[in-house]
């Protein structure tokens, strides 16, 4: 049975602007889906970021998203189909070009995958746009915080987190590397950030806490007064003009960490990902996954991991020596409704 279109990007990324108070909002808002963002809506989000960082009306945005959860990633089943898709014209879409205006790098050439790896260093793909937003950002985490939207919350100036809320990538465990590895490490600070990559396994509110990526964690029930305090302080502070040169300084104390260059070093690395070979027929591996069905073979994988830690919210709480039979979540690499991949 077919999978049901995607709605518009507008109504995936939702957008309001309250001139009063100068505090703009990014709601993700795809919660049967833990709020994946289609292409559409990652270029939609791009966009709003740019015109936020024109807009004189606004000084500061929240990131949020609807439902339990910020997000666990985007959606890797359409990644995935456009590029094994032999239309080039699905491809260059989300690159911003029509589909007869250039000629796409052919099958076999590093061109091919590294054109996408080499995108998502580019604020335009919506992966690292925060970077370069001369604004105040505030992202609001709740329950999952992983992949594309992790990427978020190491790029945002503020983190507010609800105490129940999970960080990491699930790519972590199937392909080994995501293209903010360096600013992460950066964030989180690189042993903590090590012991995520190396092991694998989601970090807690309360660990991300304590290795200083995040500002304030609080109840569920708090998290948007918590975050609403923190808008009004930001808007109500210094002008608009003195934010911008504020955010020049910390723009060129990042480069001068290797913000930028860790991304392009993520992109070559990705890129590389194919040359990868398995110790042995144990190994986790991308390519073997999707052969399998990425969302069963990721769940059972997870299964082979501590409880505590686990990617699966569910799969975590279940007590040592008891057979799981939950599922991972929809949109931790798989969606529950048809078993479908989830973007890195």
């Amino acid at each position: 049975m077919p999978e049901e279109a995607a709605p518009p990007a507008e109504e995936l990324v939702r957008y309001h602007v309250d001139p009063g108070k100068r505090i703009a909002t990014i709601t993700f808002d795809r919660p049967e889906y833990l709020n994946a963002p289609t292409i559409a809506a990652r270029l939609r989000y791009a966009d709003l970021l740019h015109r936020a960082g024109i807009d004189d009306d606004v000084k500061v945005l929240v990131i949020r998203g609807a439902g339990e959860d910020l997000g666990s990633g985007a959606d890797l089943t359409e990644v995935m189909d456009v590029q094994n898709s032999a239309d080039a014209s699905r491809r260059l879409a989300e690159y911003r070009i029509g589909a007869d205006e250039v000629t796409f790098p052919p099958d076999g050439s590093f061109r091919r995958g590294a054109t996408l790896s080499q995108w998502y260093a580019n604020p335009n793909s919506g992966i690292r746009g925060l970077q370069d937003f001369k604004k105040i950002s505030i992202l609001e985490a709740k329950g999952y915080c992983y992949g594309w939207h992790f990427y978020q919350a190491a790029d945002a100036d503020l983190v507010i987190s609800s105490d129940d809320a999970l960080f990491g990538h699930p790519s972590f465990r199937y392909y080994g590397w995501g293209p903010r590895m360096w600013w992460w490490a950066q964030t989180m600070g690189i042993r903590k950030f090590q012991e995520m990559v190396f092991t694998g396994r989601a970090f807690t509110a309360a660990e991300m806490y304590d290795c200083n990526f995040l500002n304030s964690v609080v109840p569920r029930a708090e998290l948007e007064a918590e975050v609403e305090k923190y808008a009004l302080a930001c808007a109500r502070n210094r002008p608009t003009d003195t934010v911008f040169m504020q955010k020049v300084f910390f723009e060129i104390m990042k480069q001068f960490q290797g913000e930028y260059m860790g991304s392009m070093l993520s992109c070559f690395f990705e890129s590389m990902g194919g040359s990868v070979r398995p110790d042995s027929g144990e190994d986790f591996l991308l390519g073997q996954a999707m052969e399998r069905g990425l969302g069963d073979a990721v769940n059972e994988n997870d299964g082979k991991f501590p409880p505590e830690w686990r990617l699966s919210k569910k799969a975590r709480t279940k007590r040592p020596g008891k057979k799981s039979r939950t599922r991972t979540p929809k949109n931790t690499d798989a969606d529950a409704k048809s078993g479908r991949k989830r973007e890195r």
